[in-house]
């Protein structure tokens, strides 16, 4: 793979040794084939932040550790990429560890390998919120590197800061976006939830409930959860809630996997009148303008990704401090009102 790179800044890049990076350049043998695409992803990533390691200034290494489905992972690296050159004259680089699913004891190895390999400044962070992420958030903690959690919040931890929309508000607005658009009409409603851990979801929930039950006491709550956002899973989860309650008529993806959501309804010929879901990723942009997403509760990941890096950077002394960190603004995009840089 062709490069202009030397081994020592991929191997950083890449969190590996020199060693590990020229045997996989020179193609040795006798390295993990996970090792090999850690690699070729840290030229890619060197690649896309070339223009901006040419920029004098200091430099910060951060690690994006996530627990999401790729849709969203993806947002989430194009939006910090766009947002680099806004952070001038201090250079940002990047690492990114994704996964969509899987036992947290991997994504706890993770975070241990990243405080342990050194060279980082700080993480962004979207994990669940269990008593083994925030003891890991700890020990980044106890030696120097912040933590900033992205979306889903770890209050009990010592991250620095939570950045993102204010959850519990985001479900009571979805709430009243149903009951507007429901009206009187009967009808239950479908909360979908990829893992029940996830500390953000969990709030979006509690705030769709209550206010939904306050404004609408009649309505009965209908729950998937556990299918981790995925397609794959969401559809076969939906068909069976489906088949047992003929009557649900409205649905709040907390989740996501809106794609299988909706072909569940469809293979068994039924409607909705209302689908509220959360975060313009591709499925949802090309759902929303196909008129078969009622709206869409967004919030600008590239302005959350500029507030977590300027945190970061604050935590290390480069910038000053400028109070607390306010949540994001919560947008309720229709077909009508999409932001000019939504693909």
């Amino acid at each position: 793979m062709a490069h202009p790179y030397p081994i020592r800044e991929i191997a950083r890049q890449a969190g590996l040794s020199e060693a590990t990076v020229d045997r996989v350049l020179n193609n040795r043998g006798g390295v993990r084939e996970s090792t090999t695409r850690e690699v070729h992803q840290a030229i890619k990533d060197l690649d896309r932040q070339r223009t901006q390691v040419r920029i004098g200034g200091r430099t910060f290494m951060i690690d994006i550790v996530m627990q999401a489905p790729e849709r969203f992972s993806s947002a989430v690296r194009a939006a910090l990429e766009a947002e680099l050159p806004s952070l001038r004259p201090a250079v940002m680089r990047s690492r990114f560890h994704f996964r969509e699913t899987g036992p947290v004891e991997e994504l706890i190895a993770t975070l241990d390998r990243v405080a342990q390999r050194g060279g980082c400044q700080g993480i962004v962070l979207k994990a669940p919120d269990v008593p083994e992420v925030t003891a890991a958030v700890g020990r980044l903690a106890a030696v120097g590197i912040p933590v900033v959690t992205l979306v889903t919040d770890l209050p009990s931890s010592a991250r620095r800061s939570y950045v993102g929309i204010d959850n519990r508000a985001a479900g009571a607005t979805a709430a009243y976006l149903v009951g507007q658009w429901l009206g009187d009409r009967p009808g239950n409603v479908l909360t979908t939830v990829s893992r029940g851990f996830f500390r953000g979801e969990e709030e979006r929930e509690m705030g769709f409930r209550s206010a939904l039950r306050n404004a609408h006491p009649g309505r009965t709550l209908v729950e998937v959860t556990d299918s981790d956002g995925l397609d794959a899973t969401q559809r076969d989860l939906v068909l069976r809630v489906l088949r047992r309650d003929p009557d649900i008529r409205a649905v709040y993806s907390i989740g996501g996997g809106n794609t299988a959501t909706i072909q569940a309804f469809e293979e068994l010929g039924r409607g909705y009148e209302v689908f509220i879901a959360h975060d313009l990723d591709h499925d949802n942009t090309r759902l929303l303008r196909e008129r078969r997403l009622s709206a869409v509760l967004h919030h600008d990941l590239r302005q959350d990704m500029r507030r977590a890096c300027q945190i970061i950077m604050r935590a290390h002394g480069a910038l000053p401090d400028d109070g607390p960190s306010l949540p994001s603004p919560i947008q309720v995009v229709t077909p009508y009102n999409m932001p000019p840089d939504v693909a």
